[in-house]
């Protein structure tokens, strides 16, 4: 089992010092990290807590997975892989729709 947990269903208010101080209850906490919309600073509602053993992170699943925190359930499980998207660069590669089909106009 890996050890970096996935943590869901977060209230817009929870901070990282918020989750340590919860996911130190099932034992060592390793990092920390509430995921922010980058042009708002906004939590985004989730984050990700690592653990220092596979043992402490399968404590906290079992502990918090469902439990209430600040009023909302906690969705903890163990965090998977990113997976590789594609990078928007903002680039007009490819066609538009619409727009006359490229005909000119004689005005």
């Amino acid at each position: 089992m890996d050890n970096k947990l996935y943590v869901g269903n977060l209230s817009y208010s929870t901070t990282e010092d918020d989750l340590h101080a919860l996911f130190s209850d099932a034992g060592s906490v390793q990092s920390v990290a509430v995921i922010k919309d980058r042009d708002t600073g906004r939590s985004k509602g989730f984050g990700f807590v690592e653990m220092n053993s596979d043992d402490d992170a399968q404590k906290a699943i079992d502990l918090f997975h469902g439990t209430e925190f600040q009023g909302r359930p906690l969705t903890v499980n163990v965090a998977r892989p990113r997976e590789d998207r594609p990078r928007f660069d903002g680039g007009g590669k490819g066609r538009r729709s619409g727009g006359g089909g490229g005909r000119q106009r004689d005005w």
